[in-house]
């Protein structure tokens, strides 16, 4: 693998894709089941988010806990690597919620 550009690059590299933020945003409320998971973040289909999931694992930035029950019961949850990232996101967020109804206009708005 070639070396990072820049922080930037590195941070891309592990949440670059359309969901991983999102997963990321309903993890930092605490360990979450794949159903529910599922539901909150609207769109997203089995195949993606499985796939988001096991890279942001591979990347140590969530943690998957299989509890050998039957029926099986697995939750996803934020690793301390995961936690410090997911913070980053707490400024876009504010950004967002300040800027949504600007921005939505603007995406409507006939090109």
């Amino acid at each position: 693998m070639k070396p990072f550009i820049c922080g930037l690059d590195a941070a891309l590299r592990v949440i670059g894709g359309k969901w991983k933020p999102l997963i990321l945003f309903f993890l930092a409320k605490g360990p979450t089941r794949y159903g529910e998971l599922k539901r909150s973040i609207e769109g997203v289909s089995d195949k993606m988010l499985i796939q988001q999931l096991k890279e942001l694992e591979l990347h140590g930035i969530v943690k998957r806990t299989d509890y050998g029950e039957v029926p099986p019961r697995v939750d996803y949850a934020l690793t301390p690597l995961g936690e410090s990232l997911s913070q980053t996101f707490m400024p876009l967020c504010e950004w967002g919620e300040a800027h949504r109804d600007e921005i939505a206009l603007r995406l409507s708005a006939p090109a």
